[in-house]
């Protein structure tokens, strides 16, 4: 009998299941989705618009697939157990198609879904299965369907507009659009300039003073125009009132106490784990996930094994298993009765929420951070403390303030009324658990109507014991001109709010939108904001101008009800796409003629060019735009035979004159020398010079006058290399498993890999470093050039730092470390070179002429045997010294590994010499690459230390 089969995605998970399961069943992973649409063609069936998918076997998943078949062939049951999502129900369908036909005709293939990894969620689970939910999986479907018409459809029109390897997104464009509006807001953005009056006062019988705002002279209200907090206009009428403020007698108007509540908040959905974790943990977006589904798939707690700790961790639900409740609330008895209401705290989730998941929760309060602390990495228990927190601080009473709001009169030539609130925590009631910090603060006091941007927050001066009528005496008038701020840039957290607010994607989307936009490069992180770059600036505006409609935030947001709509099965799937393809098939027919051309941009502009004076015009390039110079030239220079100007000066004449503009340089050419040369501006100085060269040369050489300066326009890109201060380049951590990511060389360049990449089970997580980043300028050596006497400049390249001609392209020197050794094999220099590994190798510089390569360093010693005109470095790691060896010493040089499955041969070397001789030079040591120690936030230091009062 044949046991039954359970396919869940990932290892982890199938290792915490299979426990729970015991002998009669078999777990094993998809590790992902094991089908796809593919990726050189559309794979959408778009002639009948039946718009159903061409899905394949994903690359790389064939062995896996066939032994999923074989296993699924002997079983008596099939269990599809990926996660409970849209995404989940995907793979379950994608399985089922591969398996159904070579299973017995007997077997069933059942669908079972779990909100948390516990014995108990899954015995239940398996006791109700299902079957797969086609509504579920066309929902998937047709999400993956539209973002590959947008794809497909819009991206080639960026390629012939701007550039290759651009891309749209139905999402991501509309991500990128607000990152986009917000740098436009901040470029318009114009400050205006106020003052805040702040009288510092004190009691007559006490020293504690406390500081109050001006907000209102003779009755009137301050008011400054944009500006939230009461203030006065400009300096003048400022020092006026301060003036009239230090002659007044202050004394208590009225005094108002009242009992304030702050109810506890709801447990997490994805989208605010996301916003917390960021914003007191300085954890990405990504990290979150990452760190989450590992607490979700399970962690190893001491003798019970693995332990799913966390509910799954994609949801914008609110709603809490009663179960759950009611563990939370045994918890909270042992705090103290008076923290435990009388009945459960209930949360309404939003309109549109799915609702399909509960909150994300710990599985078991009853494994308190600190109790399961020694089994997690420090991520895990930073991430789980907040979640545990949150959860059993949701089920608490509220916390009790008592806030006290002061009006304080000062009569001089004019009444001048300042208002200062205070509030002391009476009660800490749920901040006992979810923010102990917060529950042991004291009382603070800081001016009403203070402005949101933090200006004197923090302040933890107690308000004194203030009655009306008391008196007060002023210390000081405090006044400072200030300025209004721009909107901050979007981070990630602020990002995410604004994508949920807005109805844009889905809490499973909103990492894949985020790490889309900059892997395409269209966003860069400057002190952990978003900036977008020039090319992502630029291909927004062409998109949201071109297609108002399929980049519409409210039709983008109404796609997303729309699919929620297919999950329910109130709408069929094609007719969402038949219509969003309807508009996108109008969009780009109009776009086809209207979008601007940015390839082919040439915009004049005032600055001259630094070599001749001309002006400059605005050209787009491979990365981006640049200065070019108004006077450069493609059309190229042509030759006239002498015997053709001796014979008919005047048709000679013609063909120059028809061919280009003046001014040009004539050439008397004697082979590929220059025997007479002269720039000519008109007519008549262009037949004198074609006479001294039909003299002088054996035929005529016309070159058209090109200036070739050019630079780029820093102006109109971020300046990525300029980090605000304070800044840290961001670690970057494995979206699997939460490590943080390590740099790597390969064959194609550095990559990003997980550094579980080789353990036991591996995690293959890896990310490119293919972004295109913004050159620094060259910067000049104040050396000259020896083949052209231009200076030399310092450059960026692919392979690092090189110095070079700034005459370039005309002169093409590139300075390079030479050995004084002529190259075996014709003569020629040897330089020291580097790979794109970034080994140093040595090279003829007469290549591709001559291909001699030497991964040794060459000496300018020949053989004493008389075997080789030169020797080779070989260090000795046995004796830690320098060898010098004769190239024919086979034996004493490195020995080269032969490929993988290569078959090997022995080699007969014509010529065999055993010359070595031992130096008193040591191996150099390579000093390892420093790698900054970046520092993580302190969610202990980053926290508000009293969180303003509901």
């Amino acid at each position: 009998m044949g046991k039954n089969l359970v396919i869940v995605e990932s290892p982890a998970k199938a290792k915490t299941i299979n426990k729970y399961l015991g002998s009669d069943y078999t777990v094993e992973a998809s590790i992902g989705h094991i089908m796809d649409l593919p990726k050189n063609d559309i794979g959408v069936e778009l002639k009948n618009r039946t718009f159903l998918p061409k899905l394949i076997v994903s690359p790389g998943k064939e062995k896996l697939v066939d032994r999923l078949k074989k296993l699924a062939a002997k079983a008596d049951a099939v269990y599809l157990a990926p996660d409970p999502d849209r995404e989940g129900e995907a793979i379950a369908a994608h399985l089922q198609m591969q398996l159904q036909p070579g299973m017995k005709s007997k077997a069933p293939i059942f669908r079972v879904t779990f909100n948390e990894i516990t014995k108990k969620a899954v015995n239940d689970a398996f006791k109700t299965p299902r079957q797969v939910d086609n509504n579920l999986m066309l929902a998937q479907q047709t999400r993956r369907v539209l973002d590959r018409l947008v794809g497909y459809e819009i991206s080639p029109l960026l390629w012939d507009k701007v550039r290759r390897g651009l891309s749209a997104g139905r999402v991501q464009t509309v991500a990128l659009r607000l990152i986009v509006d917000r740098e436009n807001e901040i470029k318009a953005f114009n400050p205006v300039e106020y003052w805040p009056v702040d009288a510092k006062l004190k009691p007559a019988s006490s020293k504690q003073e406390f500081i109050a705002r001006l907000y209102a002279i003779d009755g009137t209200g301050l008011r400054v125009e944009t500006v939230g907090p009461p203030a006065l206009p400009e300096g003048v009428s400022a020092e006026a009132a301060k003036a009239g403020m230090e002659k007044a007698k202050w004394t208590v108007a009225s005094v108002e106490a009242k009992e304030r509540r702050r109810n506890p908040p709801a447990p997490f959905s994805t989208s605010r784990l996301q916003q917390d974790a960021s914003n007191r943990l300085g954890f990405n977006v990504k990290r979150t996930m990452g760190v989450a589904q590992r607490l979700y798939e399970g962690v190893e707690v001491g003798k019970e094994g693995t332990v799913g700790l966390i509910t799954y961790m994609r949801t914008d639900s609110t709603r809490v298993a009663p179960v759950a409740i009611d563990m939370a609330r045994d918890y909270i008895k042992t705090l103290g009765p008076q923290y435990l209401p009388a009945k459960p705290n209930d949360f309404k989730g939003k309109k549109d929420a799915q609702d399909a998941h509960e909150a994300i929760r710990p599985t078991n309060v009853a494994y308190t951070p600190e109790s399961i602390r020694k089994y997690l990495s420090d991520e895990q228990f930073k991430l789980y403390d907040l979640i545990w927190r949150r959860f059993v601080g949701s089920q608490m009473t509220p916390a009790v303030y008592d806030q006290t709001n002061v009006d304080i009169t000062g009569v001089s030539d004019k009444k001048y009324s300042v208002r200062v609130s205070g509030s002391v925590l009476k009660f800490d009631g749920f901040l006992k658990v979810a923010d102990p910090r917060a529950a042991n603060a004291t009382a603070a006091a800081k001016p009403q109507n203070e402005s949101s941007d933090g200006e004197n927050e923090g302040a933890d001066t107690a308000l004194p014991a203030l009655k009306q009528g008391q008196a007060l005496d002023l210390v000081e008038v405090l006044t400072e001109q200030k300025f209004t701020e721009p909107p901050p840039r979007f981070n990630e957290a602020s990002l995410v709010k604004e994508l949920e607010e807005r109805g844009i994607g889905r809490p499973s989307t909103y990492a894949s939108i985020i790490n889309t936009i900059q892997d395409r490069d269209y966003v860069k992180k400057l002190a952990r904001k978003f900036v977008p770059t020039e090319i992502g600036m630029v291909v927004t505006t062409l998109l949201v101008k071109n297609f108002p409609y399929i980049f519409d935030m409210d039709y983008t947001r109404k796609l997303e009800d729309e699919l929620d709509e297919v999950e329910s099965g109130k709408e069929k799937w094609t007719n969402l796409l038949d219509g969003f393809y309807g508009h996108l098939l109008k969009e780009i027919k109009v776009a086809e003629g209207s979008m601007e051309e940015i390839k082919r941009w040439e915009k004049p502009t005032e600055e001259l060019c630094e070599k001749c004076g001309s002006p400059l015009i605005l050209k787009w390039g491979k990365f981006g735009s640049f200065y070019s110079c108004s006077a450069f030239t493609k059309t190229k220079p042509k030759t006239i035979a002498v015997s053709a100007f001796k014979k008919d000066a005047k048709a000679a004449m013609k063909r120059v004159t028809d061919s280009f503009e003046y001014p040009v340089t004539v050439k008397g050419m004697v082979d590929d020398a220059e025997a007479s040369s002269e720039e000519v501006k008109d007519d008549k100085q262009l037949l004198a010079a074609m006479k001294l060269a039909s003299t002088r040369g054996k035929s005529i050489l016309i070159d058209p006058v090109s200036c070739d300066f050019t630079k780029e326009n820093f102006a109109d890109k971020p300046d990525l290399a300029a980090m605000e201060a304070g800044d840290t380049e961001e670690e970057e951590f494995c979206e699997n498993c939460g490590k943080l990511m390590v740099l790597k060389n390969g064959p194609w360049g550095p990559f990003m890999s997980c550094p579980d990449y080789s353990a036991d089970p591996p995690c293959k997580t890896v990310r490119r470093l293919n972004q295109k980043v913004q050159q620094k300028p060259p910067e000049p050596t104040g050396e000259p050039c020896p083949e052209c006497g231009m200076e030399l400049v310092k450059r960026t390249g692919s392979y690092g730092e090189f110095t070079s001609c700034s005459g370039y392209p005309k002169c093409k020197y590139v300075k390079q470390t030479l050995l004084d050794v002529a190259c075996p094999k014709d003569g020629g220099k040897i330089a020291e070179r580097k790979s794109k590994m970034g080994n140093v190798f040595y090279g003829c510089t007469n290549y591709p002429k001559c291909d001699f390569t030497s991964n040794l360093k060459l000496i300018n010693k020949p053989c004493p045997k008389g075997n080789s005109t030169y020797l080779l470095e070989v260090p000795n790691k046995a004796d830690g010294l320098i060898h010098e060896v004769c190239p024919h010493n086979h034996e004493a040089l490195p020995k080269r590994r032969p490929k993988k499955g290569a078959k090997v041969e022995e080699v007969v070397h014509p010529i065999e010499c055993g010359y070595e001789e031992i130096t008193d030079r040591p191996i150099p040591v390579v000093a390892p690459i420093e790698v900054p120690v970046l520092k993580r936030p302190d969610p202990e230091t980053t926290r508000p230390l009293v969180e303003s009062v509901a």
